[in-house]
C-alpha cells in the first residue's frame, strides 16, 4: 500500500521546500489534544496545556476533529491554488485559507466524512443533499460536539470561518507565537538543506533526505510513499510542495486531494520513544499484529474511534471479519472500546503501542 504522486513533465524549478506557520500551528494542535502520538513532545505539551485559559481549552475541543483524527487540508490552504507557496507569516497564511470557496472549505474541513473520494472528483457537500446527510451521519457517529459543529459549518461557513481564524489567531497569542520564534529557524534550515539537495543532486536525493519511506522511481517520474494507506495524485501541472514540521514527527503527511497541489508534509527529527514493553507482553501483542489486515486496522484506530461497519467499508471486510480481527487486538490489550449511544467505537491505545518502539509506531503513523 502506498500513495503515489506521478511527475512526469514536472520541471525542477516547480518543486518548492517551504516552511509553512500554519501547518506548524496545526500539529501543535494535534500534539496538544493527541500526546500519546508525541511522546518526546510530552515537556511542552504539559507547559502549554498547564497554561491555557479554560475558555480557549473548550475551544480548542469544539472543533479538534480539524487537527486531532484528521490533519486538515485546511492547514495547507494554498495547496488549493496551483504553483502557489506557503505564506512567510501566519497572518498571510490565514489570507491564503480566506480565499477558499466555502465548498473547497467546507469539503477539506470534512474530510474525515469523505475519504473514500478524497483523491477524486466527489459532489460537494454544500451542494449534494445526499452527500450533506451522508457527512452528518458520519459525524454523529463521532459524538454530539462533532456532529453540532458539522451542521453549524453545514448551515452556515462564513460564521465558522471567521470562528475558525480568531481561534487560530488567539492559540498563535497563547502559546504558539513563542514556539514559532524558535521552530522557525530549525524548519528554514532544513527547507535550505533540502533546496540545495535538489539543486545540485536532484529529486531523488532531496526525496532520500525527506524520509527514507519516500522513493523515485528510476524513471523520475513517480514518487512513491510507504504508506498503510493508497492514494494517487499528479504534479505534472500544478508543482509539488515540500513542507518540513518540527513538532509532527512521525507522522508523515501526503495531501493529494483531487484537484490540490500535492503536499509532502515531512517530520524533522525523531524524539525518544518511551521504554520497551515486557517480554510476555511483546510477544502476545506482535502475534496479534502479525496480521496485514490487523496492520491496516491499527492505522485507522490510531488516528481516531471508528464503528465495526465503518471499518468494515473502508477496508471491503464483511462486519464479521472485522470484529474477529478486532478481538484479538483487544485481547492483546491494544485496542479500547466505548458505547456513545447507540455506536460501539473502537480506538487503538497508541501509549501502549508506542512500547512496541519507534519502528511500528513510526509505521502506522506515517
Amino acid at each position: 500500500m502506498s500513495v503515489r504522486i506521478d511527475i512526469a513533465g514536472l520541471r525542477p524549478e516547480r518543486v518548492a521546500v517551504v516552511p509553512s506557520p500554519l501547518a506548524e500551528l496545526g500539529m501543535a494542535l494535534h500534539a496538544l489534544s493527541e500526546p500519546g502520538h508525541h511522546p518526546g513532545l510530552q515537556g511542552w505539551v504539559t507547559g502549554v496545556a498547564a497554561a491555557l485559559e479554560p475558555h480557549l481549552a473548550d475551544r480548542m475541543c469544539e472543533a479538534d476533529f480539524l487537527w486531532r483524527t484528521t490533519f486538515s487540508d485546511l492547514f495547507l490552504p494554498y495547496a488549493a491554488v496551483p504553483g502557489a507557496v506557503p505564506g512567510g507569516t501566519l497572518a498571510e497564511e490565514l489570507d491564503q485559507l480566506d480565499k477558499l470557496t466555502d465548498e473547497q472549505f467546507v469539503d477539506a474541513a470534512l474530510e474525515f466524512t469523505c475519504a473514500l473520494s478524497y483523491g477524486t472528483r466527489a459532489p460537494g457537500l454544500l451542494s449534494d443533499p445526499v452527500a450533506r446527510g451522508r457527512a452528518l451521519e458520519v459525524a454523529a457517529s463521532r459524538g454530539p460536539r462533532q456532529v453540532r459543529f458539522a451542521r453549524r459549518l453545514l448551515d452556515d461557513p462564513p460564521s465558522v470561518r471567521a470562528w475558525l481564524r480568531r481561534f487560530l489567531e488567539d492559540c498563535a497569542e497563547a502559546f504558539f507565537d513563542e514556539a514559532w520564534s524558535r521552530l522557525r529557524h530549525q524548519l528554514a534550515a532544513d527547507a535550505r538543506h533540502k533546496t540545495e539537495l535538489l539543486r545540485r543532486k536532484g529529486l531523488a536525493e532531496a526525496l532520500t533526505a525527506v524520509s527514507p519511506s519516500v522513493t523515485l522511481d528510476g524513471a523520475a517520474e513517480r514518487i512513491t510513499v510507504d504508506k498503510l494507506t493508497d492514494g494517487h495524485a499528479t504534479a505534472a501541472a500544478d508543482g509539488l510542495l515540500l513542507v518540513p514540521t518540527s513538532l509532527g514527527w512521525p507522522h508523515l503527511t501526503v495531501l493529494h486531494r483531487y484537484g490540490w497541489q500535492p503536499v509532502l508534509h515531512y517530520p524533522v527529527g525523531s524524539p525518544e520513544l518511551a521504554s520497551p514493553a515486557s517480554v510476555e507482553q511483546l510477544t502476545l501483542r506482535m502475534a496479534a499484529l502479525s496480521h496485514p489486515v490487523r496492520m491496516r486496522l491499527c492505522r485507522y484506530l490510531a488516528r481516531s474511534a471508528y464503528t465495526t461497519g465503518e471499518l468494515a467499508q473502508a477496508q471491503g471486510l464483511s462486519a464479521p471479519e472485522v470484529s474477529r480481527h478486532l478481538g484479538v487486538l483487544k485481547k492483546a490489550g491494544l485496542v479500547s472500546t466505548r458505547r456513545r449511544g447507540r455506536y460501539v467505537l473502537h480506538q487503538l491505545d497508541v501509549t501502549v503501542v508506542a512500547r512496541l518502539g519507534s519502528d511500528f509506531l513510526e509505521g502506522i503513523l506515517r
